[in-house]
């Protein structure tokens, strides 16, 4: 494997690959940051290369975009879905690679070519891509309303995880089939190779393994005689990737391979329904022109002022007349009864999480999928094919995402431990700091 790429020329390097584990996503930016101070990371160009169930792009509504130039008053802003967008605009991140399982499908498949920038009639950070991720948000400006623009490319790859074939007809459950496949979602610049199925354990995989190409587009064909499994393989498009950059970080979130949506567990089934059809975001059509853009996203950002102003009323009072009030406003009906069963359910009902779970209920739901251990096996083997032709990262970051409830507590001490081992099976000894909440293993 390559040189570090923390040992590029100008760059200083690490003796050992550090490794730093925290709780809440956004906590990692403070050690991107030091490693950039510390000359480990250059200030700008970097790749980020982002194994996560959540996009995590979104940016701090209301946040001034001058706030990226004071650290700390930035790293105050900023939560977990909100964090890497402001590096972006800072000149840090260039281009991010976004891997993501197959249940999460929040921002379309392919290349993203966009700009990021300073809004010049709110002063707050926007972005020119039309994707509905970003226009759900009201994030989208003209460009020519942006100024100091910040050119991002923004690459979107499913990651599938090994699947069994054999001579039967393959089936996607992971947990019914015998012979594991690595399969990265990707259509282009394939070429065909063999893999090892060796079903035994990530080391003897390793060792195993015929060829250095990780596996992209799925195509298997596996023979009852040998029951060799062949795939369509390239990792050219990914390394191209980095050599445009001086240097790239590897960041791993815990619920990339196990996700829950903790709000289904906040709401009744009924009460969730609800907060869909209020917070709901018609996708719209195509060949709009800018003008159409502007109006959509105009309307959306009223609708979310106007369903923020109710919930933070009702928590001043939830009487019946303040729901009746705000539930005359149109497609505000079903305000009634939500409210009546909320206040059925507990006695004072926490309306600021009310809403922020509805700001989760736009265009398609958070991802929900709790894993069986052999898919989170099949997961970790696809992610340790993947970085096993790539270079060594810089630095790893890793998120839990256990306290939040989006990583299941009962099996993300499981998932690190799975993690960690991946990594130092690639890497080596690793320069393991964990910042993580009380329940984090030491």
């Amino acid at each position: 494997m390559s040189d570090s790429a923390g040992g590029r020329a100008g760059l200083r390097r690490y003796p050992k690959l550090p490794v730093w584990v925290v709780e809440d996503h956004q906590e990692v930016l403070p050690f991107i940051y030091r490693a950039i101070g510390s000359k480990h990371l250059p200030a700008s160009n970097i790749s980020f290369l982002h194994f996560d169930s959540h996009p995590d792009l979104l940016i701090p509504v209301n946040m001034p975009a001058d706030t990226v130039f004071d650290k700390e008053t930035l790293f105050g802003e900023l939560s977990i879905e909100n964090w890497i967008m402001p590096a972006v605009y800072a000149g840090h991140f260039s281009h991010v690679v976004w891997f993501h399982p197959t249940w999460a499908q929040q921002i379309r498949e392919g290349k993203h070519h966009f700009l990021v920038g300073k809004d010049t009639s709110t002063t707050t950070i926007r972005v020119t891509s039309t994707d509905h991720y970003f226009l759900s948000d009201g994030l989208y400006v003209p460009e020519d309303q942006l100024e100091n623009q910040k050119p991002l490319q923004l690459d979107v790859i499913m990651v599938k995880p090994y699947k069994l074939c054999n001579n039967q007809e393959e089936n996607d459950a992971v947990s019914s089939a015998k012979k594991p496949k690595l399969a990265l979602e990707d259509s282009e610049n394939t070429a065909s190779t063999n893999c090892d199925s060796s079903s035994e354990g990530l080391e003897k995989d390793t060792a195993t393994q015929r060829s250095d190409q990780t596996c992209l587009e799925p195509s298997c064909s596996c023979s009852s005689e040998n029951q060799e499994c062949q795939t369509a393989t390239s990792t050219g498009e990914i390394l191209e990737i980095l050599k445009k950059g001086k240097a790239f970080v590897l960041d791993i979130d815990l619920d990339f391979f196990s996700v829950k949506n903790p709000f289904k567990e906040m709401f009744t089934q009924e009460e969730y329904k609800i907060l869909q059809e209020l917070y709901k975001f018609k996708k719209p059509g195509t060949n709009l022109t800018e003008e159409d853009l502007v109006d959509i996203v105009d309307t959306r950002i009223h609708q979310l002022e106007d369903l923020e102003a109710t919930f933070a009323d009702l928590c001043d009072g939830d009487d019946e007349e303040t729901v009746q009030r705000w539930a005359s406003n149109p497609g505000m009906e079903s305000l009634v009864p939500l409210v009546q069963s909320l206040k059925k359910r507990m006695e004072v009902p926490d309306y600021e999480m009310v809403h922020q779970a509805g700001l989760t209920c736009d265009y398609s739901e958070l991802p929900h999928h709790i894993s069986t251990e052999q898919e989170i096996e099949y997961l970790i083997q696809s992610v340790h094919y993947l970085l096993k032709n790539l270079p060594n990262p810089t630095l790893v970051t890793i998120a839990r995402s256990s306290l939040d409830d989006y990583c299941p507590s009962d099996q993300v001490d499981t998932i690190q431990e799975k993690v960690l081992n991946m990594l130092r099976a690639l890497y080596g000894n690793l320069d393991l700091q964990v910042y993580a909440a009380e329940s984090s293993p030491s």
